[in-house]
């Protein structure tokens, strides 16, 4: 199975299929530019390690050795000095990407080596990017005003509509072992996250497009379980299966997950059903938000989920 996105999406579906199987590969974005990311990446000029962090975490073996490796990396110094909010995963990546320079994959293999993850974790492209925007805001008498905005951080920051996202550069070089992984997959789970700066990057790049075009896997688009980020204001369900048909036009899916309590309304599901349609897939509507939790994916509910699909495939 090959998961592709960032962040905490990224870190929810590994969670639900790692109850699933451990042959897991995950291709991060890397247009982080904020934080200790961002910093990092200004700095000594490498991939933003953040994502990329998140995700070993995430695959962690199930064990007390696995849990207080995870823990280790997920911790974030404090204080003033220059250490101050730095992820020391972060900084072991780094360490391993200076020893052994353009060796990104084989750096991220050791961290999973030292952690005894259960799965691969790879960059989806060899090369740190960025992310420009067009965002709609609001004008004077009801006129609609867009502004281009760079920068990962930003994009999700910034007031208005995300209505496009492209590259810079706009062909980067993707990861070989990412395209192959997407070859040989049985299932390809593209979602949840940060739709326009953690999900919809996998699409921007030609070659890694194109990989999930060809693959004979499965494909499953993921959605929020929330429309209240930033950077997504003002969408629905629908308008975010859209806005990937509209990047990724050749990109079909078989599968697309939607917790029913996003789309409450009759009207909200028929559009969904319709821009579902629209990508060649059929609309599973399942609870797979955590009930106490808004906003946040439940990976037991979201492994059933994923578990039932492929189940209905025979896989």
């Amino acid at each position: 199975m090959v998961a592709l996105g960032g962040g905490h999406g990224l870190s929810a579906s590994l969670h639900a299929l790692r109850h699933l199987t451990e042959a897991i590969t995950a291709v991060v974005t890397v247009a982080d530019d904020g934080g200790s990311s961002g910093r990092l990446r200004q700095e000594f000029d490498i991939l933003p390690p953040g994502d990329l962090r998140m995700a070993l975490a995430a695959l962690c073996e199930d064990t007390a050795w696995g849990h207080q490796w995870s823990a280790v990396l997920q911790h974030r110094f404090r204080g003033a000095g220059e250490l101050s909010g730095h992820a020391l995963g972060n900084l072991l990546i780094m360490a391993l990407w200076d020893l052994r320079p353009h060796e990104q994959v084989r750096g991220l293999d050791l961290v999973g080596r030292l952690l005894n993850t259960r799965g691969r974790v790879l960059p989806m492209a060899l090369d740190p990017l960025d992310i420009e925007a067009q965002i709609e805001q609001p004008g004077g008498s009801g006129t609609a005003l867009l502004t281009t905005v760079r920068g990962q951080s930003t994009v999700a920051a910034h007031p208005g509509t995300v209505r496009s996202v492209r590259l810079i550069p706009e062909a980067p070089r993707a990861c070989p072992e990412a395209l192959e992984s997407i070859k040989l997959a049985d299932l390809v789970v593209l979602g949840p996250g940060s739709w326009f700066t953690s999900v919809m990057p996998h699409l921007l790049v030609p070659e890694l497009r194109q990989a999930l075009c060809d693959t004979p896997a499965r494909r499953i688009l993921t959605l929020n379980v929330s429309l209240s980020d930033d950077e997504a204001s003002g969408y629905t369900l629908a308008e975010h299966v859209a806005a990937v048909a509209t990047h990724a036009p050749d990109l079909t899916f078989d599968h697309v997950i939607a917790d029913p309590q996003v789309a409450r309304t009759d009207a909200e599901r028929a559009a969904l059903e319709a821009a579902v349609a629209g990508v060649g897939a059929s609309l599973v509507l399942t609870t797979v938000g955590k009930q106490n939790h808004p906003g946040v994916h439940d990976t037991l509910r979201l492994a059933a989920a994923y578990r039932d699909v492929m189940a209905e495939q025979g896989l």
